[in-house]
């Protein structure tokens, strides 16, 4: 019979990169925390390969885009390249938006790097209690807390676990999401993949025309890291038990006199769906375990990314006692839509690349030449996602507008227009040497204002987290801001309210931050920063 052996403030499920992110982003906010992952290691596959500007900018906070972009791809490695095979040349090309460039929206590119790259620099970014080859087999929700019942593959000893709450990221097949019997809306299912690591010598194709991605009509090639390294990704053969992988590669490749060595061979399954909630009484999904969103346009794990960003601010204030419960409402209220308009563009990436494909066929079967170009069918909509990435707007209990209308978020995925009005992310504009408005951010409320003296009294009296940050009058015209005007911005970086200019009475902030919280107001509980 097992026995409760611990007590944690929250327990995080799966050590993938959404689960290590939780545990680096609430061990700044100073809670409590234990995750557990059924493997025995961190993964050894190369898996998700894109970060966006989004989730480089949330590294930034956490003090670790220098790290990850310094064993990442050049940003000329941000491009996909479509080719009848990996050794012929290019019938159509485009560029990653924000990862090939930097981009004016943002202090930050993007990266391409591998998931197996990229998750040893997230365990390093907080010591607090990690247990690998450890699975959650159940969990019973009680009035204060969730028990979970832990068993160790390696010893095979159950134990549980206490938790005022639980972050579930532990993936696609989700234990805890189908242990509470929540279901999910979507597709489903849409193939079988397998992912072929492998050692080549592809330098006389691809070392001039570098790109993250190379899309053949026998699967596709991805450059694995920066001193080498590829992988192939195609669908499942029938026989996968009996498959000569290195045969396979070769054709793919285009000639069997390249040499190809097998390191790893991993199959798996595209799902696309969206659980049809991402919060079960104390229990909140999220990443893949909340929404699985095909590969293409590589939006998966940076829409997890930005699950746990927008959680777990709100789970430190619960716990720490300056806001009220209600706020967690707001998490499933502001990402289910963002999750599934990424699942929605995903899927429509994917139909983009089975188009430029079909071109392809049609070409050559009309006799064409092989070295024709392909104009590429989605203009400049695959790959160009800053929209999606930067746009997404939040509508809830925890965002103050203006005049009470929803925010507008992009839909499109391509067209960014930088906004300060509540429920977006706050835009970046630099206030001095390399420091943006975004690192005015961090475990507190910011407020952005010409005139940090006018505010100061409000800002010392207020019971949450919060600090006064000068905006140069030059921003502040660019924003509409009056002389005493203001912007309050969430610890998770989009505008909790607005106003343009000075503050309607001496208890603004508090008349502000008390519905964004959910909470009175009163003074926090030891322990609060």
């Amino acid at each position: 019979m097992p026995v409760a052996d611990a007590e944690v403030e929250v327990l995080i499920v799966g050590g993938g990169p959404v689960g290590l992110t939780a545990r680096a982003l609430l061990a700044r906010w100073g809670v409590s925390t234990v995750l557990v992952e059924k493997h025995a290691e961190l993964s050894p596959f190369p898996r998700s390969r894109l970060l966006n500007v989004r989730s480089m900018e949330i590294f930034r906070q956490l003090g670790l885009a220098a790290t990850i972009a310094a064993r990442a791809f050049a940003p000329g490695f941000g491009r996909i390249r479509f080719r009848d095979t990996l050794l012929d040349r290019d019938f159509a090309t485009d560029a990653m938006v924000g990862i090939n460039a930097p981009i004016p929206e943002s202090p930050v590119i993007g990266a391409l790097t591998s998931q197996d790259r990229l998750e040893p620099t997230l365990l390093a970014a907080a010591d607090t209690p990690l247990r690998f080859g450890v699975e959650l087999i159940d969990l019973t929700e009680e009035t204060q807390s969730v028990v979970a019942t832990l068993v160790d593959h390696q010893t095979g000893e159950e134990t549980r676990v206490r938790a005022r709450y639980v972050l579930a990221a532990d993936g696609a097949n989700s234990t805890v999401r189908q242990r509470l019997g929540i279901d999910t809306t979507g597709p489903g299912a849409l193939g079988s993949f397998t992912t072929v690591v492998f050692d080549a010598d592809l330098n006389r194709w691809s070392a001039h025309q570098p790109a993250g991605v190379y899309a053949t009509a026998h699967g596709s090639f991805l450059p694995l890291y920066p001193e080498g390294g590829w992988a192939w990704l195609g669908p499942t053969p029938q026989d996968a038990a009996h498959a000569d992988w290195p045969d396979l590669v070769s054709g793919a490749l285009g000639s069997a006199d390249v040499r190809v060595d097998v390191l790893r061979v991993q199959h798996w399954v595209i799902n696309a769906f969206v659980a049809e909630r991402f919060r079960h009484g104390r229990v909140l999904l999220a990443g893949d375990a909340a929404h699985a969103i095909p590969p293409s346009g590589g939006l998966g794990m940076n829409v997890g990314l930005a699950d746990v960003h927008n959680l777990c601010w709100k789970l430190a204030g619960v716990l720490h006692g300056w806001a009220g419960p209600a706020l967690l409402e707001t998490y499933d209220t502001e990402r289910q839509p963002v999750a599934h308009r990424n699942l929605r563009q995903a899927v429509a990436n994917t139909q983009r690349a089975f188009q430029v494909q079909n071109r392809r066929r049609e070409q050559l079967q009309a006799g064409e030449t092989a070295s024709a170009q392909i104009e590429a069918p989605w203009s400049d909509r695959y790959y160009a996602q800053i929209g999606l990435v930067l746009g997404v707007a939040y509508h809830s209990a925890a965002v103050l507008t203006d005049d009470g209308a929803p925010p507008e978020p992009s839909d499109t995925g391509t067209d960014y227009v930088p906004t300060t009005q509540p429920g977006h992310r706050m835009p970046h504009l630099w206030l001095k040497d390399n420091h943006s408005t975004l690192d005015a951010l961090g475990e507190w409320f910011t407020l952005l204002t010409p005139d940090p003296a006018h505010w100061e009294q409000q800002a010392t009296a207020a019971a949450w987290p919060l600090h006064i940050e000068s905006l140069p009058n030059e921003h502040a015209d660019l924003w509409g801001l009056g002389a005493q005007g203001a912007l309050l911005v969430r610890p998770d970086g989009h505008i909790g309210a607005r106003w343009p200019d000075r503050p309607p009475s001496e208890s603004t902030l508090h008349h502000a931050l008390a519905p964004i919280t959910g909470s009175t107001g009163h003074a926090p509980t030891a322990g609060s920063r």
